[in-house]
């Protein structure tokens, strides 16, 4: 995956990576379609953080979903 091309298509892979690192209990809210490719370097930084790490304290998890929920349907 080529995630210097802004495509939905990434945007929705790292959504689902986001998702599925953090262990979200809120994941089903949280629906790839609802990011706009607008806001792809921001997605983009958000998923580098989650991917550079194996383990999130709660409060990361909860800054982390909370950027999420900024990014989502702007």
């Amino acid at each position: 995956m080529n995630l210097e091309e802004q495509t939905q298509q990434n945007v929705e892979f790292m959504i689902e990576t986001i998702k599925t690192k953090l262990r979200m209990a809120t994941a089903a809210a949280m629906q790839a379609s609802h990011f706009s490719i607008d806001q792809y370097e921001d997605i983009r930084d958000l998923y580098e953080v989650v991917a550079s790490k194996e383990k999130f304290s709660i409060s990361e998890v909860e800054a982390l979903v909370s950027e999420l929920g900024k990014l989502r349907g702007k």
